[in-house]
């Protein structure tokens, strides 16, 4: 089973890595208690979230509602398509997993630096 609990930042979504160029780089942030907050590229996220074996569903995503470069939307409005539907995680190591689902792909990794700040 894949613990999600902490910090992940996206590195590439639907197949195109995630641009370092952008305002925010995108990030979820698992709390043990089922709720998800981060930032999908331009705007804040809030959320929940159940595992079930490798099935991740998201319950209903609340997000603000900026504007931002057109690059950075493009990416956001694929985050927010990935994160409307269950996703299956694959994790091929405890600090990266792929999320595919019906909405998209991407791929994550465990932020470090957010896991060595909360100790």
């Amino acid at each position: 089973m894949v613990d999600l609990a902490g910090t992940w930042r996206f590195t590439a979504v639907q197949g195109a890595d995630v641009a370092a160029g952008m305002r925010s780089a995108p990030f979820l942030t698992f709390d043990g208690d089922g709720q998800v907050y981060g930032d999908a590229g331009v705007n804040r996220v809030r959320g929940t979230w159940e595992l079930v074996g490798t099935r991740l569903v998201f319950g209903p995503m609340v997000s603000t509602m900026m504007a931002g470069p057109p690059e950075a939307m493009t990416c956001e409005q694929r985050i927010l398509r990935l994160l409307g539907d269950p996703v299956e995680v694959i994790a091929p190591d405890g600090d990266t997993i792929e999320l595919d689902g019906s909405g998209g792909a991407a791929t994550l990794v465990r932020d470090q630096s957010a896991a060595d700040s909360a100790v």
